[in-house]
């Protein structure tokens, strides 16, 4: 009886031991799933940060920017690409900063067009926002495309305009420099999961 006591004691012990075994192998894999996911969030801003890092310093080496950007409260920069065959559209990410705190939101960006287009080009945009509640707005993702439309529609010619049109200016930059209009409708923007993680 006693033999069979042990077997059991010994079975049941050893059944515990493969569970707690296994719980943790599958632990360290998820760990390390975490791990590489962790990792290729922070690789994918680092991108970002140094896409718009790039994009900025372009921005700002034009005539007029500086001034007006040193009188905005914060700034969101895209990379995007449109693409289309027949109908158009467009998509990108990017990242808005609170110039005051340093504090970085990363976005998205995407409109659909029915304009005739062939093939895919690229070009970066550049939003600077007067207020803090302008960005604020923006971030949280309460944003009227209108006031994009109507800040688009001030930036005409080579230059960057000095003012802001309803607390907002907004540009499109290409590799032949900063467009002289911009097609904005239906374009929209939203906060990224890259903030989440």
């Amino acid at each position: 009886m006693m033999h069979l006591w042990k077997r059991t004691a010994w079975s049941t012990v050893s059944a515990l031991l493969l569970v707690l075994s296994s719980q943790l192998i599958s632990a360290q894999n998820a760990s390390k799933d975490v791990s590489k996911d962790e990792a290729k969030v922070a690789k994918e801003r680092a991108q970002i940060d140094a896409d718009a890092a790039d994009v900025l310093k372009e921005f700002r080496g034009m005539k007029g920017a500086d001034a007006l950007y040193n009188k905005a409260a914060g700034y969101a920069v895209f990379k995007v690409t449109k693409a289309g065959l027949g109908a158009s559209g467009a998509g990108g990410g990017g990242l808005a900063v609170n110039k005051k705190t340093s504090a970085k939101t990363y976005m998205r960006m995407g409109s659909a067009g029915v304009g005739f287009t062939i093939g895919a080009t690229r070009y970066d945009v550049v939003i600077l926002f007067e207020t803090q509640d302008k960005l604020d707005a923006f971030v949280k993702g309460g944003w009227d495309s209108s006031a994009t439309a109507q800040a688009a529609a001030g930036s005409k010619g080579a230059d960057v305009s000095s003012t802001f049109f309803n607390g907002v200016a907004y540009y499109q930059i290409t590799k032949k420099g900063l467009m002289a209009s911009a097609d904005v409708s239906g374009t929209k923007f939203w906060a990224d999961d890259l903030n989440k993680k």
